[in-house]
């Protein structure tokens, strides 16, 4: 699943569990913010190319809250970030972590609508 939806395909008022973040230009190119939205945390990421991605900022292998801190690359052209504490590789498109494939992060559809960020949760 594309984690980037286009602003034609959401709903007129981004009802249903959306949530506004931040302006696409807060999230720098290669790098990653922090969401809190109730009481989960979830890790925002924007690729060079503009992509965006969000999946729980949770590492379960550490136990803390860090992959939005994160290094953002790709391992074979899969887009993914690596914990700043043990290293793992997670994919951000589907939340898998390379080196324990039966760990998986849990994912969230991400949207821009006029040049603002929003994420579904």
């Amino acid at each position: 699943m594309n984690a980037l939806a286009h602003a034609s395909e959401l709903a007129p008022e981004l009802d249903s569990g959306w949530h506004r973040i931040c302006a696409v230009e807060d999230i720098w190119p290669d790098t990653g913010v922090c969401a809190l939205i109730g009481s989960t945390q979830i890790a925002i990421f924007r690729l060079a190319d503009g992509s965006l991605y969000a999946l729980d900022n949770h590492d379960p292998h550490s136990g803390a809250n860090v992959l939005s801190r994160g290094i953002v690359g790709d391992l074979g052209g899969e887009p993914v970030v690596a914990s700043p504490i043990y290293k793992h590789h997670y994919q951000l498109r589907s939340g898998a972590c390379v080196e324990a494939p039966e760990t998986r992060l849990r994912t969230y559809p991400v949207a821009v609508k006029e040049e603002v960020v929003w994420v579904q949760a």
